[in-house]
């Protein structure tokens, strides 16, 4: 039997999805959360034999909850952006997949991965061989990643630690090495391309 950590913070899809995977006779759902810290600690307790995680969940995303479980992980979106494959399968996910592939099909994947095997789709495959390179440091990245959730630039400072000052200019190189208008901007292009 394979024991499921399932996470997603859309609730009805959740719901689907476990009681789908749990229609199958050698797959068990043991755990549910809506975000990636509630699936790290459900993780730590029960430690089921894989996690199935939503990629766009709160805090951060699923590959930052990926990188924190000591399991193999199959990441479920419905966004496949050009950098979101290379930042995934760095944090040690085994398998992407989107969220519109059938349940008997994402069934056999959760036992190939769990079998020791890598699941990549195909259509992100070559949707990931678009990337560009990314020409931010990973400062900034942190501090674009902050600027989608809205803070004044003070606001960005206490969750990077940083002064606003240095925020500035993380911000400042970041929107002219996107050659874009502003943070928001640069921000929303770091994200459609998958870097953070």
């Amino acid at each position: 039997m394979i024991r499921l950590l399932l996470a997603d913070d859309e609730v009805l899809i959740r719901g689907a999805m476990a009681a789908l995977l749990d229609l199958e006779e050698d797959l068990v759902v043991v755990a549910q959360a809506a975000d990636g810290e509630t699936a790290v600690a459900l993780a730590e307790r029960l430690q089921p034999d894989l996690a199935v995680l939503d990629l766009e969940m709160p805090p951060g995303d699923g590959i930052a909850a990926a990188a924190r479980l000591a399991m193999p992980v199959v990441l479920v979106t419905r966004h496949a952006r050009p950098g979101i494959l290379r930042r995934a399968l760095s944090a040690g996910v085994r398998g992407f997949v989107p969220k519109t592939t059938p349940a008997e099909r994402l069934a056999a994947i959760i036992r190939e991965v769990h079998g020791g095997r890598r699941y990549v789709d195909q259509d992100f495959a070559s949707f990931a061989l678009s990337e560009r390179p990314c020409p931010l440091t990973d400062r900034e990245m942190d501090v674009l990643r902050v600027t989608r959730q809205g803070l004044s630039i003070k606001g960005i400072a206490t969750v990077v630690h940083l002064t606003p000052g240095t925020v500035r200019n993380y911000l400042s190189s970041a929107i002219t090495k996107l050659a874009v208008a502003d943070r928001h901007a640069a921000a929303q292009a770091a994200w459609e391309q998958g870097w953070i």
